[in-house]
């Protein structure tokens, strides 16, 4: 059961795609306190979602503040990520139950946090949409919400591939030298991407024509051997009297504005920028179809950036800081205190400072809003820009999009990445443990950095991480300029073993993808904890390093450094598979309970859980060259069973994914 409560004057979000009544009267579970809402947490109560933020898949015992924020370190003691995602759900003994504040602005949770029995949140200001979702289990609450805010954006099949991607590719011949490298070494490629380089002086829809001097070559090059590029757009729009994108902007007044009507400006890569208005619709139209530029040159997907929007510093804010930097000039002795609070301080404030959020204005059905009060909807709807455009240019087409910045809602338009994490033990398993949570608030198609963006990554770290994203839908390899690179030939002490792993998410696809389209036409899930299948199981509730993958999966990754093995729990007796290549694997049937399981570097584990079946295909170079036709089948089938599956085969371009000719069932029996 779905119910809306709504306070004050709420922001149309366009968040949800039900329209239900308003109801009044008593919000079911809450209380009402001075500010917000609060709950009562038993010893035993956990709480799920927030998508994309720091900490556990159990979120209790933090403070979060859902506030989109350009936060290059991912570190537990943040409060905001470059996600704002508002779902959550509780479950405490009996009581089992989903809470979606629609908001554009800042929420704040305490999630048992100054009081570990007390969970409660507010919103910045009071008009917001509160919906309470009730009457079934974690897995029943989640399908229930999907239904709420819509079906997940679907990308085409070759977005599942492994793509590889740099800040630091500078030239035509870097990437050329990529794809040569991929085949050199015999490792599958699907997707190499394109940082800022390839612009003209990082102007959005621009390409270097010394640099990149036949886009539509390189393009239409890679597409046979079976790569696409993947170019980067960036929110912010070039001040160039010469650039088209700028100039129709400014002429139509597409562009943010300052209080005194004049164009916000602030710097990010190009310098001085303007940041076109999303949220108005002409605005999305006009700026989605700039991306026709690129897609004319035969390029097939997108990834956007810097759009919460990232701002480097705002051209007043840079002038007063620089004056107070001249007059502590003059100064014989700069004190301890002077020189954190205005040098350090006010340098490392100049990024996108609160200030200067507050500063500039939306035009909303003829109105005035400022920035700061729906910052959260600003990079869900460059996104949303870019999706509905793609639907004129590229008609009949999947086009692949992910974006850094997101609200809920925007799930419909485009995935996300996970945004700037470092090359740690930690963040991988940051990594595992965000997945379900941002599947759970709609962003199917998601993943990390594999390897991590910043500071150099190690052998066993990129071999470790792998393990781990050839289960993600966006399985992406991205390091920062400066970084040791990491591409996967690069590690020629685990190479064997890497191309085995890439190989196995080759050959995992036919799982992969139908457990992905399930969850995308079904609004069920395609990761998820062990708590949310086996709620009544105390020690599946504890599980914060295991997932639930589809129908018939569990993953158990490693992810500390130097470990050969770790601690699993099962729920139930599983057929574990220690694959170390997909012809090349020791099987063992496990019963229910605690297990300490070896695993070497070179391998991973899978767990196949009882009555079901994995088609697993030949490994290929590439999605194009994957053949559905002749599959052997993983499964556990105890007691004489029998079991069907039920896979989906792509057309690669069909939007009509309900179609029942797109599915096989596949049929096994226990011999």
């Amino acid at each position: 059961m779905i119910q809306r409560f709504s306070f004050g004057h709420p922001f149309p979000t366009q968040s949800v795609v039900l329209s239900l009544p308003a109801e009044s009267g008593p919000v079911p579970f809450l209380t009402p306190d001075d500010s917000g809402w609060r709950f009562t947490l038993s010893e035993q109560a956990a709480v799920y979602g927030l998508g994309e933020m720091p900490r556990g898949i159990n979120k209790r015992g933090w403070h979060y503040i859902t506030n989109n924020t350009d936060e290059s370190r991912h570190s537990e003691d943040k409060l905001s990520f470059y996600g704002a995602h508002n779902f959550l759900l509780v479950r405490d003994g009996s009581t089992c139950f989903g809470l979606f504040v629609d908001f554009p602005g800042k929420v704040y949770y305490d999630i048992g946090y100054t009081r570990h029995d007390l969970f409660s949140f507010h919103t910045e200001t009071p008009d917001y949409d509160l919906y309470l979702l009730s009457g079934g289990n974690e897995n029943a609450v989640c399908k229930e919400f999907r239904a709420l805010i819509g079906r997940s954006y679907i990308p085409p099949k070759w977005a599942f591939g492994l793509a590889q991607s740099r800040w630091g590719y500078k030239t035509e011949e870097d990437v050329r030298e990529v794809a040569r490298q991929y085949k050199e070494h015999d490792l599958p490629l699907d997707m190499i991407c394109m940082d800022i380089e390839y612009m003209q002086d990082y102007a959005d829809f621009t390409v270097n024509k010394e640099r990149f001097p036949d886009l539509a070559k390189l393009s239409a090059d890679l597409k046979a051997q079976g790569i696409r590029l993947v170019p980067i757009i960036d929110a912010g729009v070039r001040i160039d009297p010469n650039d088209s994108t700028c100039t129709e902007g400014l002429e139509k007044g597409y562009f943010c504005k300052k209080a005194d009507g004049t164009p916000f400006v602030a710097a990010v890569w190009p310098g001085k920028a303007y940041f076109a208005d999303f949220l108005r619709p002409e605005v999305r139209e006009w700026f989605g179809h700039k991306y026709k530029a690129l897609t004319d040159c035969g390029i097939e997907g997108f990834w956007n950036d810097m759009n919460e929007p990232s701002l480097f510093y705002s051209p007043e804010r840079l002038r007063a800081f620089l004056n107070d930097m001249a007059a502590l000039r003059e100064k014989d002795n700069i004190e301890q205190e002077e020189f954190f609070l205005r040098v350090v301080g006010g340098a490392m404030g100049l990024m996108n400072s609160p200030a200067d959020y507050a500063s500039f204005y939306h035009e909303v059905d003829g109105q005035k809003v400022r920035h700061d009060q729906v910052h959260n909807l600003y990079g869900g709807s460059m996104t949303r820009a870019a999706g509905e455009a793609f639907a004129d240019l590229r008609p009949g087409q999947r086009t692949l999009l992910y974006s850094r910045s997101s609200f809920i809602g925007n799930h419909r338009y485009g995935g996300i990445w996970l945004g700037d994490n470092n090359s740690s033990w930690a963040q991988l398993l940051a990594n595992i443990q965000m997945m379900p949570s941002v599947q759970m608030c709609g962003f199917l198609y998601s993943g990390a950095d594999l390897c991590g963006f910043s500071s150099d990554t190690t052998p066993d770290l990129a071999l470790r991480w792998l393990e781990f994203g050839l289960l993600t839908p966006l399985m992406r390899n991205h390091s920062a300029v400066g970084t040791r690179m990491q591409e996967y030939y690069r590690f020629p002490e685990v190479l064997p073993a890497v191309r085995n792993m890439i190989r196995l998410r080759y050959a995992l696809l036919p799982y992969l993808y139908s457990e992905f389209m399930k969850a995308a036409l079904e609004n069920t899930s395609y990761f998820r904890p062990l708590a949310f299948d086996y709620p009544d199981d105390p020690d599946a509730r504890e599980v914060e390093d295991q997932l639930l993958l589809g129908e018939g999966l569990m993953a158990a990754p490693v992810y500390v450094q130097n470990a050969h093995g770790r601690h699993v729990y099962l729920p139930e007796s599983m057929k574990l598979l220690r694959l170390r290549a997909v012809d090349d694997y020791d099987e063992e049937i496990l019963p229910a309970g605690h297990h300490y399981i070896r695993c070497a570097l070179d391998e991973v584990l899978l767990f196949l859980r009882p009555g079901h079946i994995v088609p697993v295909a030949q490994p290929a170079n590439n999605t194009s060259e994957l053949d559905d036709a002749s599959l052997t089948l993983w499964s556990f089938l105890p007691d004489g069973e029998s079991a069907e599956y039920r896979m989906y085969r792509d057309d690669g371009v069909t939007t009509e994914y309900e179609k029942k000719e797109h599915w096989k069932t596949l049929q096994i029996h226990h011999s």
